[in-house]
């Protein structure tokens, strides 16, 4: 039987980390073999300067009244993945409970300034985010998903959250097994320029499939991840679907993601615009209460996107 996640409630505010990727690559200089972030647990510098990013994060979690959703380090900490950087499946087991164990002793000292802290499991699709996959299936996906995901139940978590999930079977395949351990899924789709997921479909029709074809075990919420409220707010539309989506973590330029990955350098946009962007969004959609950010974005985005959401929901 699959946990719950709180549902929304009145006041009731989330936030999450921004793109620790980017900004601990092109900040602070570090690489990210496969982009994989638990590749700098061994790193002490790299391992300070993650410390403060979150630190950072938390702080404006704390300044704006939002509860805090710590996750980050485990998007690649998947089988195909962890292969490729000569992790084991157990060594990558191990490496998961420290990502885990790594955020709950940086959030320790703020448990008394949030209104609350949830810790969250990343996971990341099999593939390339942001390519077709095309010959994945749900059965495959729920097989392959469920090796990461039994960890990150033995770990804990309070939430797994799917980032940049781009095709229905293998959202299908990771609803199932996330329900199969008993955690509660959020699943996040990327879109691109055209408004739509790489593999054709609309946000709408996505959602609507992944709820029908996986039934019992469809995800606990959905959200958005990776792309520019200029890429996404073309696909929202009221109606009952929407009000599935419970999470937006904007990337911070309006650039494509292929650009942005082979910039070189972190390209923060315009944080102020982006916050004001959120914060409307927020006036028009008040049951949407879980906010961050993803590539290019810092505490400085999450600072003005908490502003702004804290005050559409108090004005």
């Amino acid at each position: 039987m699959r946990t719950d996640f709180p549902k929304q409630k009145a006041g009731v505010l989330y936030m999450t980390e921004g793109g620790q990727e980017t900004e601990i690559m092109f900040k602070f200089g570090h690489d990210l073999p496969q982009f994989a972030m638990y590749s700098l647990l061994d790193k002490p510098q790299a391992l300070a300067e993650l410390k403060a990013m979150y630190c950072r994060y938390l702080d404006a979690s704390a300044k704006h009244g939002f509860v805090a959703l710590m996750g980050g380090l485990d998007y690649r900490a998947s089988p195909d993945w962890g292969s490729l950087l000569g992790y084991s499946r157990e060594a990558l087991a191990e490496t998961q409970h420290r990502c885990i164990d790594f955020l709950r002793d940086v959030a320790k000292p703020y448990v008394d300034q949030l209104p609350g802290i949830s810790y969250v499991g990343i996971v990341g699709p099999r593939g390339d985010a942001y390519s077709l996959n095309q010959t994945i299936t749900a059965e495959s996906a729920e097989d392959y998903h469920s090796v990461q995901l039994e960890t990150l139940s033995k770990a804990g978590v309070d939430l797994v959250s799917a980032m940049t999930f781009n095709n229905i079977p293998e959202a299908v395949g990771l609803s199932r097994a996330a329900a199969r351990v008993g955690l509660p899924l959020a699943l996040s789709f990327t879109l691109d320029s055209t408004c739509c997921l790489k593999s054709g479909p609309s946000l709408k029709e996505a959602i609507e499939a992944v709820d029908t074809q996986a039934g019992d075990a469809k995800p606990t919420f959905y959200g958005i991840n990776c792309s520019h409220p200029f890429e996404f707010e073309p696909a929202i539309e009221p109606g009952a679907w929407f009000q599935r989506v419970r999470s937006l973590r904007p990337n911070a330029a309006k650039m494509d993601k292929i650009s942005l990955c082979q910039l070189g350098h972190l390209e923060e946009g315009d944080p102020k615009e982006l916050g004001e962007l959120m914060g409307d969004i927020a006036k028009r959609y008040p049951h949407i209460d879980i906010w961050g950010g993803c590539c290019g974005t810092w505490e400085t985005h999450l600072d003005e996107i908490a502003r702004n959401v804290r005050m559409a929901h108090t004005s």
